[in-house]
């Protein structure tokens, strides 16, 4: 091989090199996410939407919760299934106010994510609830 060529070929390999580092340092800053669709309770006037988005500090869970009307709140319940001990949790965020709020909820190294959407007061949810639907399940 000439020198020309030579010099050809290794340029052509570190352009190659830095365009896979410059791709893998892209995809790590990424993270991981996994959309889940529209949930409503049973009467309709509640609604949430969201996605379950992977950090260095495990999953968490984001959305947003429609209230449709003013009278009562809207609420979504999430369930999940601790990865350490097998033991499920459960917490409940509401909104009160017509509209559209939105919501983070950590919930660290799950095994198995659950959502309810149901109508109630600002204390806890009366009834008016959608069945639970798996957002998220590990290896799934």
């Amino acid at each position: 091989m000439t020198n020309h060529r030579l010099t050809r070929v290794l340029a052509a390999l570190g352009a190659a090199v830095l365009m896979l580092a410059a791709h893998s340092t892209a995809a790590a800053a990424d993270p991981a996410s996994w959309r889940w669709g529209a949930l409503h309770s049973t009467d309709g006037l509640a609604s949430a939407r969201g996605k379950v988005v992977a950090g260095q500090s495990g999953l968490a869970v984001t959305g947003y919760l429609d209230d449709d009307r003013g009278k009562g709140c809207s609420w979504v319940v999430l369930r999940y299934q601790s990865a350490s001990n097998g033991r499920w949790r459960t917490f409940g965020i509401y909104n009160c106010v017509p509209g559209t709020g939105s919501f983070r909820k950590g919930v660290g190294g799950v095994l198995q994510i659950r959502a309810q959407v149901c109508r109630g007061t600002s204390k806890r949810p009366v009834g008016r609830c959608s069945r639970w639907r798996t957002i998220y399940t590990q290896g799934g």
